[in-house]
């Protein structure tokens, strides 16, 4: 896997491009226009709306490394350390946070699938342990632990506030030569003879080396206006914050589908995932008062505590057949980023750096390559944040 290239990195000369258009001013579009900006790649990053003005500033802003695949136990890995380096800059903040996730007494699937993921997660150097009730009491006395059948801890884990993370990423990248044109539709074009190109809404066409498209929910009709389809599927999911006085780590309750993390306000608790196909240009941005009742009632049961609702919005994620990323080239000079079933602001420091070294020349993330697809799969939306594998 290239997972990154480092700064020091002697990159190719005949096949590195000269001028790079990003399309999506997230977390990681921002990244990528970074890394190839710092590389000294001419970059023009296009956002159509702010810069974190759409899914990337409506993620839930966990973080951890403690994935059992080791693909994806070094990419996080990537992207917590980069997370760490960026720590302090600008008003981007990176707070150290436990990790715990747990299955309830009855629920054996999700209790098996927990014990057995913690050894392959090791096995990839991750710092992760089980715990049982006694263990999960004694050092996490505020989380109700009658109930719970088995949990594990990831050490390597924090909370950041995703809003602040891609401003940063486009403010280094202009530092670093890039221009940043946010309030910028454009539309995507791969049929021209001299390369990709973006197409303003004056008809005004731009042609690049290398496009690439990380727009979030709406890659893929971008990509279908450029006469190209990706199986990927926009979904819902949701959040809230809470006026919450306890010190809790970061836990996601599995059997009841339920997060929650420390919040300026409080207390972030997600989830409320609608496994169906959402419109990206017409979903509803409130949260449902069924999510709302029962993120409140998960809480009051997890803690003892119920938490009073500050603000509740609803957030876009994206599916794929294989639960996977579309990550890399798709046609000559045209790239895709998209796919992450809801991890990808916190895969975005180390996702974007892949994507950014595969225009440059790199090998990409094999596993993650878009052309495993032909594009017109069929596949049900899956909820991305689970633990029975």
């Amino acid at each position: 896997m290239s997972a990154r290239v480092p700064a020091d990195a002697e990159l190719p000369t005949d096949d590195a491009p000269d001028t790079v258009a990003v399309v999506g001013g997230g977390a990681l579009g921002a990244t990528a226009a970074y890394d190839l900006a710092r590389h000294g790649v001419d970059v023009t990053l296009f956002e159509a709306g702010e810069i974190a003005g759409g899914s990337s500033g409506r993620a839930a802003g966990i973080c951890y490394d403690a994935f059992a695949e080791d693909v994806d136990a070094r990419v996080a890995g990537r992207a917590m350390e980069r997370f760490r380096a960026f720590d302090g800059r600008g008003d981007f903040t990176f707070d150290e946070t436990p990790y715990v996730w747990l299955a309830r007494a009855g629920d054996d699937r999700r209790a098996d699938a927990i014990r057995e993921q913690v050894p392959r997660m090791r096995a990839n150097d991750r710092d992760v342990e089980l715990l049982d009730a006694a263990d999960l009491a004694e050092e996490f006395p505020t989380l109700r632990h009658d109930d719970v059948a088995v949990a594990a801890v990831a050490r390597d884990a924090g909370v950041v506030d995703p809003a602040t993370y891609p401003p940063l990423l486009a403010t280094l990248a202009e530092a670093e030569g890039a221009t940043v044109r946010a309030a910028t539709p454009v539309r995507v074009r791969s049929d021209g003879h001299d390369g990709p190109s973006v197409v303003h809404r004056d008809g005004e066409r731009t042609t690049f080396d290398a496009v690439l498209v990380a727009a979030g929910a709406h890659t893929k009709r971008l990509l279908a206006d450029a006469g190209i389809s990706i199986p990927m599927k926009p979904y819902r999911v949701q959040a809230l914050t809470a006026d919450f006085d306890r010190d809790v780590p970061t836990c996601y309750d599995a059997t009841a589908g339920v997060y929650l993390r420390p919040h300026p306000d409080g207390l972030l608790v997600g989830d409320g995932t609608e496994e169906r196909e959402a419109d990206p240009d017409d979903w509803r941005r409130a949260a449902d008062d069924w999510f709302v009742d029962g993120a409140v009632a998960a809480v009051a049961e997890r803690t003892g505590t119920e938490p009073s609702v500050e603000r509740a919005w609803a957030g876009l994620c994206t599916a794929t057949p294989d639960r996977d990323p579309l990550l890399g080239e798709l046609a000559d000079g045209l790239s895709v980023a998209t796919g992450f079933q809801g991890h990808g602001f916190m895969r975005a420091p180390a996702l974007g750096e892949a994507v950014a070294a595969e225009i440059l020349g790199g090998e990409g993330i094999a596993r993650f390559d878009p052309t495993r697809f032909d594009g017109d799969e069929a596949f049900e939306v899956v909820e991305g944040m689970v633990v029975e594998e």
